[in-house]
């Protein structure tokens, strides 16, 4: 199935770029391009890409805005936004992960990588890297979110989902959950996946959210995160 692809960013150069390497891959397919917010929700309802490659400042409606748009539009339920940044700490992170955001890209992503992130929000993956992890811990560290009732939210998941949450919550990929806790990639990934169907999250980034939130894991906790994943604070 061929993966559809709306582009969104304000300079002509770096949508052609990334339109020029997507086109390399016979599984993807640029629809439609946009060099504003709004034109990108306009033209994400009429074309209904699979993946929205959003930058985030754009002029008039910004990324972030036209973001929330579209994640909330119930005609682009299953629309992935990506969004593209500068660098990985960028100040908007949070906002965007807030706003419904699956994942982030840097504009300096070399190809084969920027063709597979598509496929794998396309797939229902979430792109958060150690990076943007610890941003976001960052943010609750300085910004604690309103409290949410804990009981109420996390008490639909069995004890293996709550950890393997949690683990999510550092920054920790499938592979190194399985690895933590001595289970295959497989059964990682099934934990994770009902753990998100339970908690009636959108992906594995709204996940980190709500650890957050519910007071799961803690900003400035036990768990520090490290460019290779997450690794026990001394």
């Amino acid at each position: 199935m061929t993966i559809k692809v709306l582009l969104a960013d304000d300079q002509a150069l770096v949508r052609a770029g990334f339109s020029s390497l997507l086109a390399r891959a016979e599984d993807i397919e640029v629809v439609g391009e946009a060099g504003t917010g709004d034109e990108a929700v306009r033209t994400a309802r009429a074309v209904r890409p699979d993946v929205v490659l959003m930058d985030i400042r754009m002029p008039g409606t910004d990324g972030l805005t036209a973001t929330g748009k579209i994640v909330a539009d119930p005609e682009l339920t299953g629309c992935r936004v990506l969004v593209l940044t500068t660098f990985e700490t960028d100040e908007y992170v949070f906002a965007a992960l807030r706003a419904g955001a699956s994942g982030f890209l840097t504009k300096e992503i070399e190809p084969e990588d920027l063709r597979q992130a598509v496929r794998s929000v396309a797939a229902g993956d979430a792109l958060l890297s150690p990076g943007a992890t610890r941003r976001v811990i960052e943010q609750f560290a300085h910004h604690p979110a309103a409290p949410v009732d804990t009981a109420e939210r996390l008490g639909v998941l069995t004890p293996r989902e709550i950890e393997v949450s949690r683990l999510i919550a550092t920054g920790l990929s499938n592979d190194q959950i399985a690895a933590r806790l001595v289970i295959s990639p497989h059964t990682a990934k099934t934990h994770v996946t009902r753990a998100i169907a339970k908690l009636g999250v959108r992906d594995r980034a709204q996940l980190v959210i709500l650890a957050y939130e519910t007071g799961l894991v803690h900003a400035g906790g036990q768990e520090s995160i490290s460019e290779g994943g997450a690794t026990r604070s001394p």
